[in-house]
């Protein structure tokens, strides 16, 4: 049975794990945030490691089930009611890099002084976030700082990044909770003058707030296809059509650029590479409209199939890009050749091949864009990747008609917004259903269109503001916060 006080702690760590669910889309209380982090430090102090693991992977198994409910608007027509299963197991899967925050926060607390142990809650929360997000199965949503992307503390995120926020979010929270308990409030003032001095300061040096003037009309073409009609037979014809009809209007706006969402021309069994009719007439298309085309569709090669986006320019065929970073057990599945008994893995794609450019290309506009397809978009990396190769605008082609109105597609157009504020970039986003848009390199929308509405979403973009972020990259700025986390440690301080 347990007892009164391990029921609070209980209690509170469940409470954290819904206030950081509520800073997100849809609810999208972006103060939310720190509550909940200040929530669930209040659980770990003086808590053995046992137990602050327990009471992390508790908040997590929350949080994550809560944000990662989307998954299932797919998922069930897979696996039928074992898809919630699956997210809450997927749930429990990720709610470990919390679990692993309680217990760095532990052991830190053993040995630095009291009024350090929120700081070291704060830099292993951030660097278990990051952990949980790289690699093939990573999955980078639900990051904490990328909520405060319209509010004043935005502008940090140019500098420190989506990681950067996290920890100064965490930090507040930490504090205050840290300050309540310890009866003082002069470390969490410390902590608040700290945070807003550093975001004062961020908001007025951000070249993102003098960026050169847009000059350059795009558009981006929402044809609001629903999933289930994608695969029905008609449906290339239905898509080429739609897409066709909605570009010949857009040329009216004399676009240098026109972007069509994630495999928006879906052929069964083959790839528009080898449809000669279908290249031929798309670059006629773009010759009529003086315009670089670029088009989701599918490539066919010896070794396999490729999510793709094709550039079409006035000239021809101008590239191929074939997606790098594939979504884990749904366009591949990790160690499938293993595990192929297992109910349901036969009937998962699971069958791309990954892609291995850069995703920087050159276009008729007279600036280069850098190519992201979808689940890429929420890689930092990726996007660094491709504005250290080059790209001065960053194009998100992607086909959110998966998750319907659910959250999933408002929290991927968030992250969007974030990888524009990393970058200090314009954002062009094609999405199939939605949410599309220009996105400006301060992180707001220039103009977009809500779900489930068919049209075109027109502006321009310019060259890039730039930001210290897009300079020094994420890699930087993890590794600081491992070094920082491992002098707190490795040089203790007497305890009080």
């Amino acid at each position: 049975m347990l007892s009164s006080e391990r029921l609070r702690a209980a209690s509170i760590a469940v409470l954290s794990g819904l206030l950081f669910a509520l800073a997100f889309p849809r609810a999208g209380f972006a103060w939310a945030a720190p509550l909940g982090a200040g929530a669930l430090f209040w659980t770990w102090q003086r808590a053995s490691w046992k137990r602050a693991f327990y009471l992390g992977w508790l908040c997590g198994i929350v949080f994550f089930t809560i944000s990662f409910w989307w998954w299932s608007t797919t998922i069930v027509t897979v696996v039928g009611p074992l898809a919630y299963a699956a997210v809450v197991a997927g749930a429990a899967l990720e709610g470990l890099a919390i679990a692993v925050a309680g217990v760095m926060t532990s052991l830190a607390s053993r040995r630095i002084a009291p009024a350090l142990v929120p700081l070291a809650a704060a830099l292993a929360f951030a660097i278990t976030e990051w952990l949980r997000s790289i690699g093939v199965i990573g999955a980078p949503f639900a990051q904490l700082g990328v909520t405060q992307v319209e509010t004043p503390l935005r502008a940090l995120g140019a500098y420190i990044g989506t990681s950067g926020l996290t920890l100064a979010l965490f930090a507040l929270g930490a504090y205050a909770a840290y300050g309540i308990r310890a009866r003082t409030g002069r470390a969490f003032v410390t902590c608040v003058a700290v945070v807003a001095i550093a975001a004062f300061a961020a908001w007025f040096a951000w070249p993102a707030r003098s960026a050169p003037a847009p000059h350059v009309p795009v558009v981006a073409v929402q044809g609001n296809i629903a999933q289930s009609l994608k695969w029905q037979p008609g449906s290339l014809e239905r898509a080429v059509n739609i897409y066709t009809a909605m570009t010949r209007t857009a040329i009216a706006l004399h676009p240098r650029l026109i972007v069509w969402p994630e495999t928006v021309i879906a052929l069964n069994g083959s790839g528009l590479n080898q449809d000669s009719q279908l290249l031929e007439q798309f670059t006629s298309l773009a010759a009529q409209a003086n315009a670089t085309i670029v088009a989701g569709s599918i490539r066919v090669a010896p070794n396999g199939y490729y999510n793709a986006l094709f550039l079409f320019t006035p000239n021809g065929l101008g590239g191929i890009y074939d997606k790098r970073q594939l979504v884990p057990f749904a366009e591949h599945f990790p160690g499938k050749q293993f595990l192929w008994w297992l109910p349901y893995v036969g009937s998962l794609n699971g069958n791309f091949a990954e892609g291995d450019g850069n995703g920087v290309s050159p276009t008729s506009a007279g600036l280069t864009i850098g190519e992201l397809i979808c689940w890429e978009s929420a890689f930092g990396d990726l996007a660094y990747d491709e504005v250290r190769n080059g790209a001065q605008v960053l194009v998100i082609s992607t086909d959110d008609a998966w998750f319907g109105t659910s959250s999933g597609p408002y929290q991927h157009a968030q992250i969007a917004q974030m990888r524009a504020i990393e970058s200090g970039e314009y954002v062009v986003r094609a999405a199939a259903t939605g949410i599309s848009g220009i996105i400006a390199p301060d992180g707001s929308w220039q103009a977009r269109l809500p779900l489930e509405v068919q049209g075109n979403v027109s502006g321009e973009v310019g060259p890039p503001a730039g930001s210290l972020f897009a300079r020094i990259g994420p890699t930087r700025i993890w590794i600081a916060f491992i070094a920082l986390y491992a002098l707190l440690v490795a040089l203790p301080v007497r305890r009080a």
